[in-house]
């Protein structure tokens, strides 16, 4: 809990309750408008409010998810190592199982120049992280 109450998560609070507060505002200025004949206004009259309940919302969302990300780590009690659970109760994680090749999908007959010239290309670039791919001299320029 005393991590919302940094800075950042101050102004972040001000920010709701002033959202919060002037879209109300807004939906009563409609309603006025549109009690005093203005039917375009009976529209914005609802709308407002919904605006009011979407920024709540993102507010009351963000708060739980930072009080769960700065939770002590001995608050949750870990799941057993033969049980499948994540740790969270009510929840079970299903593995899927790891397809893994048994053959390659395309031999590889080492007779391909564009693969072989493709291949050079990404060996220098990973041999030169700070280089561009315009750098690149290409194989008939490379020394």
């Amino acid at each position: 809990m005393k991590g919302l109450w940094t800075p950042a998560w101050i102004a972040r609070h001000v920010v709701a309750v002033v959202l919060v507060v002037g879209f109300c505002g807004l939906g009563w200025w409609q309603f006025t408008r549109a009690a005093g004949g203005n039917a375009l206004s009976w529209g914005y009259t609802f709308e407002w409010p919904v605006f009011a309940g979407f920024v709540a919302f993102l507010w009351v969302r963000e708060v739980q998810h930072e009080r769960r990300r700065s939770a002590p780590a001995g608050d949750t009690a870990p799941a057993p190592p033969d049980s499948p659970g994540t740790g969270q109760p009510g929840v079970v994680s299903v593995r899927r199982p790891v397809r893994v090749p048994v053959a390659p999908v395309a031999p590889d007959d080492g007779d391909d120049a564009d693969l072989a010239e493709y291949n050079d290309y990404l060996a220098w670039l990973a041999a030169h992280p700070g280089a561009r791919p315009t750098d690149y001299p290409g194989p008939a320029r490379r020394n």
